[in-house]
């Protein structure tokens, strides 16, 4: 590890200054990074002990900056941590920590010389702990430097002299799944599965042009593949073919599936167990050339395990992707990206039972995902599904985004055999309406605020609600009925005038004062109003309150 110049680490990532003390952590860290982003243990023992020195609190004063350290990778912050950090037992828990949060951990060495250090600290009357103790910290920093990267460091940069460090230049890149600046549109398509003619048919429909074995989108519009291209299905290679023109030339973005990794590796030579249609991938792709072969295994490599779009509003992945999760980087994402969340049991059919992670989602981001056929796509708390079984002779779908409209063309025929019907058991609620039969009391108290289409940004104070929550638990209809809320008092102020409500003078005045010239006025008789809903029948009410009983 050489000296170097620049020094480039991830947008987010967690940042360890290693060095003795008097090696200029502090001056590197005040330099090169945001004074919120640098997290000093000497700050956070005079916070606990209003002595920064003071040794005997450096336990108390690593709780409360593991604390704080916390909350700022959990919010998606970079965060540097200015502390001696020469010890493997100094940095396994800032590497663990790192784990938790999914975010790579960063090695920053200033390896001075014993001489500099020395120097520093004697001029420093806050630092007359003795030679003995630089001595100490370079020691160790030597015992264990060349391990960091087997410690769990991602990124490890080594600054030897002074010079050195005055000269470097820190920059940051961002994760290859910060895409927040394309903000589209874009029309995310399915899991296609070797199913080459309905994927042409279905870009037809969208408007895209094949011309001269390329493909041209409509203006603006980029098209997002979600993974499993291959397996199953008919053409395989003539898919691969379409999407690496696409993604080389620009015009299209993909994520990986778990059948494309999986034939990757069996392309690279690794043993993997030849089911779910990877025979017919091989089989057609012994028919193209060795060289195409190794394109197909590198560009599956490459593929990144979820994007995040439109300043965050838009996340595509395989199988899923958690809030938590989102714009993170571990092998843990990418996992939940290619496979989901089971619960380790498995149905009648041999098949995992899949954690419905949806069902419990509560993030901003639209996540749209597939991996699992449904006959159906539905929206779910701001995930939808759209892998509607192209390959057993379902549908392939694509959403158009932002617009949010669906577009389908149906399966050619059945190519293979379902080991799961794709036919669920009969129900006549969509699966929103079926979650939103279970109240999630998270949902329901606390302040809340609410964005809504017509009125903007609605506040709910906490203590309306828990009122309201009460209210209703005890006599209010199903809240499914409350299509329509209609409005109670006028807006006006409560009459100063004694025994009176209201009166007409004090209310014209008010709306005077608002900047209202003209009221219609219209009788009013004093009681309570009423709203009706009425429904032809009971399927009527189903379908459009997603209501069972009480019609």
């Amino acid at each position: 590890m050489s000296e170097t110049q620049t020094i480039t680490i991830p947008e987010l990532a967690l940042v360890l200054l290693i060095g003795a003390s008097g090696s200029g952590k502090s001056s590197f860290a005040r330099t090169h990074f945001k004074s919120t982003e640098v997290l000093s243990s000497d700050f956070f023992r005079g916070l606990v002990s209003d002595n920064e020195n003071d040794q005997a609190a450096t336990k108390p004063a690593f709780e409360v900056l593991q604390f704080v350290l916390k909350k700022r990778l959990e919010a998606g912050k970079l965060t540097v941590i200015d502390a001696t950090n020469v010890r493997p037992e100094d940095r396994k828990n800032f590497v663990a920590i790192a784990k938790e949060f999914h975010v790579l951990p960063v090695a920053i060495v200033l390896d001075l010389p014993e001489s500099v250090c020395q120097e520093r600290n004697q001029n420093r009357p806050d630092r007359n702990f003795g030679l003995h103790v630089v001595r100490g910290h370079i020691q160790a920093l030597h015992r264990s430097s060349r391990n960091l990267e087997r410690e769990g460091f991602r990124h490890v940069f080594t600054l030897r002299s002074e010079e050195a460090v005055s000269s470097v230049t820190v920059s940051r890149q961002p994760l290859w799944n910060n895409l927040k600046h394309l903000h589209g549109p874009f029309d995310i398509v399915g899991d296609v599965h070797g199913c080459l003619d309905e994927l042409l048919e279905l870009l037809q429909k969208l408007g895209y042009k094949l011309e001269h074995d390329a493909v041209i989108p409509p203006e603006g519009r980029t098209l997002v593949f979600l993974g499993d291209l291959v397996d199953r299905g008919p053409n395989t290679p003539g898919v691969l073919k379409l999407v690496m023109q696409m993604v080389g030339a620009g015009t299209a973005l993909c994520v990986p599936g778990n059948h494309d990794v999986k034939l990757m590796k069996s392309l690279n030579g690794k043993n993997v167990k030849i089911s779910h249609g990877l025979a017919e991938s091989l089989a057609q792709l012994e028919l193209e050339t060795p060289d195409f072969r190794v394109t197909v295994a590198k560009f599956i490599d490459d593929l990144v395990s979820h994007y995040v779009l439109d300043n965050g509003k838009l996340v595509v992945t395989h199988a899923g992707m958690k809030e938590a999760f989102q714009g993170r980087g571990s092998g843990m994402v990418r996992e939940f990206a290619l496979y989901g969340e089971t619960t380790g049991e498995t149905d009648e059919f041999g098949l995992p039972v899949r954690y419905n992670w949806a069902a419990e989602y509560r993030g901003k981001a639209m996540v749209v995902y597939g991996h699992t056929p449904v006959l159906e796509p539905s929206f779910v708390n701001r995930t939808v599904d759209i892998d509607t079984g192209c390959v057993f002779g379902g549908k392939l779908t694509a959403l158009r985004y932002p617009e949010n409209e669906f577009v389908s063309v149906e399966a050619k025929r059945e190519y293979a055999v379902p080991s799961r019907p794709l036919e669920p058991e009969k129900t006549v609620l969509n699966p929103q309406q079926a979650l939103d039969d279970v109240l999630d009391l998270e949902d329901v108290i606390g302040k809340r605020v609410i964005e809504t289409r017509l009125r903007g940004r609605v506040t709910v104070r906490e203590e309306n609600a828990i009122a309201a929550l009460e209210v209703m638990s005890r006599f209010a209809v199903n809240p499914k009925w409350l299509a329509y809320l209609p409005p109670t008092m006028s807006p006006s102020e409560t009459s100063k005038q004694a025994g009176l409500l209201e009166h007409p003078l004090e209310a014209f005045a008010y709306y005077r004062n608002n900047g209202v010239q003209n009221v219609v006025l219209e009788e009013k008789h004093m009681g309570s109003r009423a709203v009706v809903v009425i429904c032809k029948d009971q399927t009527v009410a189903t379908k459009r309150f997603g209501i069972l009983e009480e019609s």
